[in-house]
């Protein structure tokens, strides 16, 4: 899948037919207040992006790193649970590690992609890049831990 959705501000997954969703958006409101869009959900893959706002900069007028940290790490949920199964398990971050390398500024759209890089067992790493057109603004490495879903044993 690689159309893009605006995140509907009645629910992230109020997208048509045809357009990428991820169930884990479904009641996400974090991710639907920062006004992320979904171009990619695959398993082990996804792509997301996100226009830096006023209320998203620093006193330095540069994007809070936490507003980058957002992105990647939605992004990195997205490819370690799969889009459309519920299979009684959700994966979780466990740790990660970012790096910032060039600021955002307000009015860009940044862009995460995460891919999986190994998982063995309950356990996986993936790493996100967060870009602005060619440039390289951040490196997320996220190591992830399957658990039992909430309330399901």
């Amino acid at each position: 899948m690689t159309e893009s959705t605006q995140l509907a501000p009645e629910g992230l997954n109020s997208s048509t037919a045809g357009h990428p969703r991820h169930r884990m958006l479904d009641n996400d409101r974090a991710s639907e207040a920062l006004g992320i869009v979904v171009l990619t959900a695959d398993p082990g893959h996804a792509r997301i992006s996100m226009v830096i706002r006023e209320d998203m900069t620093n006193g330095f007028d540069i994007a809070h790193g936490g507003m980058l940290f957002a992105l990647a790490d939605t992004c990195f949920a997205m490819a370690c649970n799969h889009p459309s199964l519920d299979e009684g398990t959700i994966t979780v971050a466990s740790g990660v590690d970012i790096n910032f390398l060039k600021p955002a500024l307000l009015g860009e759209t940044i862009i995460a992609e995460a891919i999986g890089v190994a998982n063995t067992g309950r356990s996986g790493v993936y790493d996100v890049t967060i870009t602005r057109g060619e440039d390289l603004l951040g490196v997320f490495r996220g190591r992830s831990r399957t658990i039992a879903s909430p309330g399901k044993k």
